[in-house]
């Protein structure tokens, strides 16, 4: 069974790409528990962030689990440029490819397997895959770019999710992703999220560490 701890993911989206390297070691040090990746082809979101050698790159700084969320086009094309140094792979709802085989990949890897859904997508949506996932991710801001704020509007997704979740006989990780702040993150975690992307509280705090504390004990 998952464990239902709170979990701080970094996301290296806010990191200093000056210093990929000392960044990713300096958030592993204060205390991160993942390190979450985003990746934006320019496509599906209106921006382009990286590809798979900026986090190949990012996994020699760290022995921490990298976390991959794919924020592009035809995720299944490009899952095993991934695989080798990820510990979970996320995929959107809303892209062009057969979500379930592409979940079903990533697992068959060894992997965990995300399902993640924009803010316009009703949680409604995901409840077909419902045990073909190890990893829901709610997106709490519109994918495409860092720094903005949290819309409260998907903290009733949070809540239907982890209805599903306990419930339903299904384990997965409820995961937050965008605005995550101390206050938005005890928002998030008493509706039911258990992992916590934080990318500009993190990186640009004056201490991570202290950061990483408050985000895990809210």
């Amino acid at each position: 069974m998952l464990s239902r701890k709170i979990l701080v993911a970094p996301s290296i989206l806010a990191s200093d790409f000056s210093r990929l390297g000392d960044e990713v070691e300096r958030v592993t040090s204060a205390g991160a528990d993942w390190i979450h990746c985003d990746v934006m082809d320019g496509h599906f979101v209106d921006n382009i962030s990286f590809g798979p050698a900026i986090v190949e790159a990012a996994s020699r700084y760290t022995s921490l689990p990298l976390d991959v969320h794919l924020m592009i086009d035809h995720p299944d094309r490009y899952l095993e440029r991934f695989m080798s140094f990820a510990s979970s792979i996320s995929v959107h709802l809303e892209a062009p490819h057969d979500v379930s085989k592409t979940l079903a990949t990533v697992r068959e890897a060894g992997l965990l397997a995300g399902l993640a859904i924009s803010p316009q997508t009703p949680i409604e949506k995901i409840e077909p895959y419902l045990g073909a996932f190890d990893i829901l991710l709610i997106m709490t801001v519109n994918p495409g770019r860092g720094g903005q704020a949290f819309l409260p509007d998907m903290l009733p997704k949070i809540a239907q999710a982890a209805i599903w979740r306990s419930q339903g006989g299904h384990e997965f990780h409820i995961e937050v992703d965008g605005g995550i702040n101390a206050r938005t993150a005890l928002d998030s975690v008493q509706a039911g999220a258990n992992i916590l992307v934080a990318g500009t509280s993190v990186f640009r705090a004056p201490d991570a560490a202290v950061e990483i504390k408050q985000l895990r004990e809210v």
